[in-house]
Parts: structure tokens; C-alpha cells; sequence
């Protein structure tokens, strides 16, 4: 494991959990820390850290349950288990998105019957709202309508903020809550006199986010919320040093 910053906690010097020392063996081979009192093993530990640092690079489970010697079950719980945690994390720490905000939705997997886009048949609809300069929240929600769209809306942004979509019926009502602005994306991507009229933004997150499912081949419908919630994680953090950040997301110790 090249992380540097890992030694400490891979050596049993330091408590995984609460970043403290004062760690001691058990009769069992275990570590128990003296300040948390939480009991591991180390060896555990660093099989759960060398599949993170795979999950890191986006490496499927399967590869890397060739890559480690372990069985497909084994990778694959773990995905799930830090996916989960990425869940838990983003409900922490969200705050209400503010200033200038991108709206749009988006329609993923199932079958291409019937109308493309709004109303395609079997597919997931996928909310976005972005904070430019800043993070987006997605969500899957039911359909469409008015009431569906502006409750999400209500709820995850701040009042009074200057919100940009595209010109669907449905987001008529949003000058309740602020400055609303509409791009005609039949005519332009970017309005041509105003530079900041546009939802681009939003939309390269689609990009980023349906480039990543074609990887998967198929995601199940109950595990596809997990997946969309991974890849708002990796686009709002992109730019930081993201295995230290899933390593506190998953094991909570503050890194030096």
C-alpha cells in the first residue's frame, strides 16, 4: 500500500477508527483500542484498505477479486458497504444549494420503447440540481409532474436564488421562489447574449454520470440510487485527494 499516511494505522500504532494511539493485541489476534474500545483485525483492515484504494480507481469488483485473490462476494460487499457510506456521508453534510442554480433531469436504463426523453418508457428518472461553482444533489423521483419537481426544489435549495432550466411546462412555478430563467435549448446551448443563461453544468454531470453506468453493463434498479449517490460523491469531490476522503468516509479518523 503506497499511501503514505496509512503506515501508522497498518502497523496497529493507531486506532483506525479514532485516529488515537493506544492500541493493545487480544488473546484472538485482534486490536482493541484503549480509547474507543473498538476491537479489529488488522488483517481485515487491510484487505478493506487495499479493495478501497481499487474502488478509488473505479476498478470493477470482479477485477479486482482477481487482482486480490478473493472471491467476487467478498469485493462485492465491501463496494456495497462504502457505497452506503457515501450515502450517509452526503446526508450529513448537505446544506441547501444557493445563488445560481442548474436544474434538469435525466433518464437512465431501461428499455428505448415508445417516446425518447420525457416519458420514455422503464427508464429512472434522476433530479439534478447544481450549485454552479460549487456541488450538485440528484435524486430519483416518480415522474415528472409539477408538484414532484418544485417539492424537491423547495427542499434542497434556498429561497430567492436565481434558478436556470430549460423550458418544461413543469417548472413554470419556480419564479415563486426566485429569479427564474429558461434556455431554449432547441435554439442554443448558451444564450447568445448572455453568457450565464445555460444549464451546462448539470448536464456535463450527465455526461460524467452516463459515461460510468455504461461500465456496469446493467445495474439493479435497488442498488442504482447507491450508484447515482457514488457518482455525485466523485463529481463534488473531484478535485480533492480522494482516497484520504473515502478513507475518512468509511473508517471516521481525522488524517494528519
Amino acid at each position: 500500500m503506497e499511501f503514505k499516511f496509512l503506515e501508522k494505522f497498518l502497523e496497529g500504532k493507531k486506532c483506525i477508527f479514532c485516529g488515537k494511539y493506544g492500541l493493545y493485541r487480544l488473546k484472538d489476534k485482534r486490536i482493541k483500542c484503549s480509547n474507543c474500545q473498538r476491537k479489529y483485525s488488522l488483517r481485515k483492515l487491510k484487505t478493506d484498505l487495499a479493495v478501497l484504494k481499487y474502488f478509488t480507481l473505479e476498478i470493477s469488483a470482479s477485477k479486482v477479486a482477481k487482482i486480490l485473490n478473493l472471491s467476487y462476494n467478498t469485493v462485492g460487499k465491501r463496494y456495497q458497504r462504502f457505497r452506503e457510506k457515501i450515502v450517509e456521508f452526503l446526508d450529513q453534510e448537505f446544506k441547501k444549494l444557493k445563488g445560481e442554480i442548474e436544474i434538469d433531469e435525466a433518464y437512465f436504463g431501461g428499455q428505448r420503447k415508445g417516446n425518447r426523453g420525457r416519458g420514455a418508457a422503464g427508464k429512472v428518472i434522476v433530479l439534478g440540481i447544481l450549485e454552479r461553482n460549487n456541488r450538485i444533489y440528484t435524486t430519483i423521483i416518480p415522474n415528472v409532474k409539477p408538484e414532484t419537481l418544485l417539492k424537491e426544489i423547495r427542499e434542497k435549495t434556498e429561497k430567492g436564488s436565481v434558478f436556470y432550466t430549460d423550458k418544461f411546462r413543469s417548472y413554470h412555478d419556480l419564479k415563486l421562489f426566485g429569479r427564474h430563467i429558461k434556455i431554449n435549448k432547441q435554439k442554443y446551448l448558451v444564450h447568445p447574449k448572455n453568457h450565464r443563461t445555460h444549464i451546462n453544468g448539470v448536464e456535463s454531470f450527465w455526461a460524467f454520470a452516463k459515461e460510468r453506468f455504461m461500465k456496469y453493463h446493467g445495474i439493479k434498479k435497488n442498488n442504482f440510487y447507491l450508484y447515482l449517490k457514488e457518482l455525485e460523491f466523485r463529481f463534488n469531490y473531484r478535485k480533492v485527494e480522494f482516497f484520504k476522503l473515502l478513507f475518512r468516509v468509511n473508517f471516521g479518523p481525522k488524517i494528519d
